[in-house]
Protein backbone atom coordinates (compact mmCIF):
# COMPACT_ATOMS: atom_id res chain seq x y z
CA UNK A 1 0.00 0.00 0.00
CA UNK A 2 1.26 3.44 -0.91
CA UNK A 3 0.27 5.69 1.97
CA UNK A 4 1.65 6.00 5.48
CA UNK A 5 0.33 7.16 8.82
CA UNK A 6 2.08 9.37 11.31
CA UNK A 7 3.59 7.63 14.31
CA UNK A 8 1.00 7.54 17.10
CA UNK A 9 2.16 7.94 20.72
CA UNK A 10 1.33 4.65 22.39
CA UNK A 11 -0.69 6.16 25.25
CA UNK A 12 -2.86 8.09 22.80
CA UNK A 13 -4.07 4.89 21.17
CA UNK A 14 -6.61 4.34 23.94
CA UNK A 15 -9.66 6.58 23.57
CA UNK A 16 -12.01 6.58 26.54
CA UNK A 17 -15.69 6.95 25.65
CA UNK A 18 -16.95 9.55 28.13
CA UNK A 19 -20.57 8.47 27.72
CA UNK A 20 -22.18 10.10 30.76
CA UNK A 21 -25.22 12.39 31.02
CA UNK A 22 -23.86 15.40 32.88
CA UNK A 23 -20.81 17.60 33.50
CA UNK A 24 -20.34 16.62 37.15
CA UNK A 25 -20.05 12.92 36.30
CA UNK A 26 -17.75 13.70 33.38
CA UNK A 27 -15.42 15.84 35.49
CA UNK A 28 -15.36 13.18 38.19
CA UNK A 29 -14.29 10.51 35.72
CA UNK A 30 -11.64 12.72 34.12
CA UNK A 31 -10.22 13.47 37.57
CA UNK A 32 -10.31 9.79 38.54
CA UNK A 33 -8.56 8.69 35.34
CA UNK A 34 -5.82 11.30 35.57
CA UNK A 35 -2.82 10.36 33.46
CA UNK A 36 -4.28 6.95 32.58
CA UNK A 37 -6.18 8.47 29.64
CA UNK A 38 -4.98 11.07 27.13
CA UNK A 39 -7.73 10.85 24.51
CA UNK A 40 -11.46 11.29 25.20
CA UNK A 41 -14.47 10.55 23.02
CA UNK A 42 -17.38 12.93 23.57
CA UNK A 43 -20.52 11.52 22.00
CA UNK A 44 -24.17 12.29 21.55
CA UNK A 45 -25.24 11.55 25.13
CA UNK A 46 -22.87 14.12 26.59
CA UNK A 47 -23.58 16.56 23.75
CA UNK A 48 -27.17 16.76 25.03
CA UNK A 49 -25.95 17.67 28.53
CA UNK A 50 -25.48 21.26 27.37
CA UNK A 51 -21.84 21.29 28.59
CA UNK A 52 -20.13 19.75 25.57
CA UNK A 53 -17.88 22.62 24.59
CA UNK A 54 -17.27 23.67 28.18
CA UNK A 55 -15.80 20.25 28.92
CA UNK A 56 -13.95 20.20 25.60
CA UNK A 57 -12.20 23.43 26.59
CA UNK A 58 -11.33 22.00 30.01
CA UNK A 59 -9.90 18.85 28.45
CA UNK A 60 -7.80 20.88 26.02
CA UNK A 61 -6.49 22.94 28.93
CA UNK A 62 -5.35 19.68 30.56
CA UNK A 63 -3.48 18.64 27.43
CA UNK A 64 -6.05 16.01 26.46
CA UNK A 65 -7.25 15.19 22.95
CA UNK A 66 -10.87 15.11 21.85
CA UNK A 67 -12.82 12.84 19.52
CA UNK A 68 -16.17 14.47 18.66
CA UNK A 69 -18.26 11.37 17.96
CA UNK A 70 -21.44 13.04 16.70
CA UNK A 71 -21.98 10.91 13.57
CA UNK A 72 -23.07 13.87 11.47
CA UNK A 73 -25.81 13.01 8.99
CA UNK A 74 -27.61 15.79 7.13
CA UNK A 75 -27.58 17.55 3.79
CA UNK A 76 -23.98 18.17 2.64
CA UNK A 77 -24.09 21.94 3.23
CA UNK A 78 -25.18 21.43 6.84
CA UNK A 79 -22.56 18.74 7.45
CA UNK A 80 -19.87 21.03 6.07
CA UNK A 81 -21.02 23.91 8.28
CA UNK A 82 -21.08 21.68 11.35
CA UNK A 83 -17.53 20.50 10.69
CA UNK A 84 -16.33 24.09 10.33
CA UNK A 85 -17.94 24.89 13.68
CA UNK A 86 -16.24 21.92 15.33
CA UNK A 87 -12.87 22.94 13.89
CA UNK A 88 -13.07 26.11 16.00
CA UNK A 89 -12.99 23.96 19.13
CA UNK A 90 -9.71 22.18 18.37
CA UNK A 91 -11.01 18.61 18.24
CA UNK A 92 -8.87 15.90 16.68
CA UNK A 93 -11.54 13.59 15.21
CA UNK A 94 -15.11 13.98 14.02
CA UNK A 95 -17.38 11.21 12.77
CA UNK A 96 -19.66 11.46 9.74
CA UNK A 97 -22.27 8.78 9.08
CA UNK A 98 -23.47 9.56 5.60
CA UNK A 99 -23.20 9.11 1.86
CA UNK A 100 -20.51 10.28 -0.54
CA UNK A 101 -21.71 13.86 -0.81
CA UNK A 102 -21.84 14.24 2.98
CA UNK A 103 -18.36 12.79 3.40
CA UNK A 104 -16.98 15.02 0.65
CA UNK A 105 -18.53 18.12 2.24
CA UNK A 106 -17.02 17.20 5.61
CA UNK A 107 -13.59 16.60 4.09
CA UNK A 108 -13.65 19.92 2.26
CA UNK A 109 -14.53 21.80 5.46
CA UNK A 110 -12.32 19.92 7.92
CA UNK A 111 -9.41 22.29 8.47
CA UNK A 112 -7.29 20.59 11.16
CA UNK A 113 -10.02 18.13 12.12
CA UNK A 114 -9.56 14.55 10.94
CA UNK A 115 -12.77 13.14 9.47
CA UNK A 116 -13.71 9.57 10.29
CA UNK A 117 -16.34 7.83 8.20
CA UNK A 118 -18.60 5.42 10.09
CA UNK A 119 -18.63 2.11 8.22
CA UNK A 120 -20.95 -0.30 10.07
CA UNK A 121 -21.88 0.23 13.71
CA UNK A 122 -20.39 -2.43 15.97
CA UNK A 123 -23.82 -2.95 17.55
CA UNK A 124 -25.08 -4.43 14.25
CA UNK A 125 -24.91 -8.10 13.37
CA UNK A 126 -25.65 -9.72 10.00
CA UNK A 127 -29.36 -9.91 10.72
CA UNK A 128 -29.43 -6.17 11.35
CA UNK A 129 -27.59 -5.49 8.09
CA UNK A 130 -30.10 -7.69 6.24
CA UNK A 131 -32.99 -5.79 7.82
CA UNK A 132 -31.42 -2.47 6.76
CA UNK A 133 -31.29 -3.65 3.15
CA UNK A 134 -27.55 -4.21 2.76
CA UNK A 135 -27.10 -7.11 0.38
CA UNK A 136 -23.62 -7.98 1.65
CA UNK A 137 -21.81 -8.99 4.81
CA UNK A 138 -20.21 -6.56 7.26
CA UNK A 139 -16.70 -7.08 5.87
CA UNK A 140 -17.74 -6.20 2.31
CA UNK A 141 -19.68 -3.15 3.49
CA UNK A 142 -16.78 -1.87 5.61
CA UNK A 143 -14.24 -2.28 2.82
CA UNK A 144 -16.44 -0.52 0.29
CA UNK A 145 -17.13 2.43 2.58
CA UNK A 146 -13.50 2.70 3.63
CA UNK A 147 -12.24 2.91 0.05
CA UNK A 148 -14.81 5.55 -0.83
CA UNK A 149 -14.07 7.57 2.32
CA UNK A 150 -10.37 7.79 1.53
CA UNK A 151 -11.07 8.76 -2.09
CA UNK A 152 -13.40 11.52 -0.88
CA UNK A 153 -10.78 13.08 1.39
CA UNK A 154 -11.60 11.52 4.76
CA UNK A 155 -8.75 10.55 7.06
CA UNK A 156 -10.01 7.29 8.44
CA UNK A 157 -12.89 5.07 9.42
CA UNK A 158 -14.63 3.77 12.50
CA UNK A 159 -14.73 0.02 12.19
CA UNK A 160 -14.88 -3.13 14.26
CA UNK A 161 -11.50 -4.66 14.96
CA UNK A 162 -12.78 -7.76 13.18
CA UNK A 163 -12.58 -5.92 9.85
CA UNK A 164 -9.20 -4.25 10.42
CA UNK A 165 -7.09 -7.07 8.92
CA UNK A 166 -9.04 -6.81 5.65
CA UNK A 167 -8.72 -3.01 5.70
CA UNK A 168 -4.97 -3.23 6.14
CA UNK A 169 -4.71 -5.79 3.36
CA UNK A 170 -6.80 -4.03 0.74
CA UNK A 171 -7.08 -0.30 1.57
CA UNK A 172 -4.29 2.30 1.48
CA UNK A 173 -2.27 2.28 4.69
CA UNK A 174 -2.76 6.04 5.05
CA UNK A 175 -6.25 5.20 6.34
CA UNK A 176 -6.67 5.66 10.10
CA UNK A 177 -8.62 2.89 11.81
CA UNK A 178 -10.53 3.68 14.99
CA UNK A 179 -12.11 0.64 16.62
CA UNK A 180 -14.98 0.64 19.14
CA UNK A 181 -16.39 -2.57 20.57
CA UNK A 182 -13.15 -3.30 22.44
CA UNK A 183 -13.51 -5.63 25.39
CA UNK A 184 -10.49 -6.64 27.56
CA UNK A 185 -12.10 -9.97 28.48
CA UNK A 186 -15.19 -11.78 27.29
CA UNK A 187 -18.05 -11.73 29.73
CA UNK A 188 -21.67 -12.78 29.77
CA UNK A 189 -23.14 -9.45 30.80
CA UNK A 190 -25.77 -7.79 28.66
CA UNK A 191 -23.97 -5.81 25.97
CA UNK A 192 -25.23 -4.11 22.82
CA UNK A 193 -21.92 -4.62 21.03
CA UNK A 194 -22.01 -7.58 18.66
CA UNK A 195 -18.65 -7.50 16.88
CA UNK A 196 -16.02 -7.19 19.60
CA UNK A 197 -12.30 -7.93 19.99
CA UNK A 198 -9.66 -7.60 22.71
CA UNK A 199 -7.20 -4.67 22.74
CA UNK A 200 -4.21 -6.86 21.90
CA UNK A 201 -5.95 -8.52 18.98
CA UNK A 202 -7.14 -5.20 17.54
CA UNK A 203 -3.67 -3.63 17.73
CA UNK A 204 -2.01 -6.75 16.30
CA UNK A 205 -4.50 -6.62 13.42
CA UNK A 206 -3.45 -3.07 12.57
CA UNK A 207 -5.87 -0.85 14.50
CA UNK A 208 -4.60 2.66 15.21
CA UNK A 209 -6.95 3.69 18.02
CA UNK A 210 -9.17 1.71 20.39
CA UNK A 211 -12.37 3.14 21.86
CA UNK A 212 -13.24 1.72 25.27
CA UNK A 213 -16.15 2.83 27.43
CA UNK A 214 -17.95 0.60 29.90
CA UNK A 215 -15.02 -1.70 30.82
CA UNK A 216 -13.30 1.42 32.21
CA UNK A 217 -16.27 3.54 33.28
CA UNK A 218 -18.02 0.74 35.20
CA UNK A 219 -14.88 -0.78 36.75
CA UNK A 220 -14.40 -0.71 40.51
CA UNK A 221 -11.16 1.18 39.83
CA UNK A 222 -11.46 2.98 36.46
CA UNK A 223 -7.86 4.22 36.48
CA UNK A 224 -6.52 0.72 37.11
CA UNK A 225 -8.74 -0.65 34.33
CA UNK A 226 -7.45 2.01 31.93
CA UNK A 227 -3.84 1.33 32.94
CA UNK A 228 -4.31 -2.39 32.32
CA UNK A 229 -5.58 -1.67 28.80
CA UNK A 230 -2.70 0.75 28.23
CA UNK A 231 -0.28 -2.01 29.19
CA UNK A 232 -1.99 -4.47 26.86
CA UNK A 233 -1.79 -1.94 24.02
CA UNK A 234 1.89 -1.23 24.72
CA UNK A 235 2.67 -4.93 24.69
CA UNK A 236 0.87 -5.44 21.39
CA UNK A 237 2.60 -2.43 19.80
CA UNK A 238 6.01 -3.67 20.96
Amino acid sequence: MTGHRQEIPVRERLIFALDVPDLARARDLVHTLGDSVVFYKLGLEFFLSGSYFELAAELRGMGKKIFADLKLFDIPATVGSAVRQLARHDVQFCTVHGNDSMLRAAAEAKGNVQILAVTALTSLDQGDLDDLGFQCDARTLVLSRARRALELGCDGVVSSGLEVPALRESVDHALLTVCPGIRPIHNDEDDDQQRVVTPARAIASGADYLVVGRPIRDAADPAAAADAIQQEIAGAVA
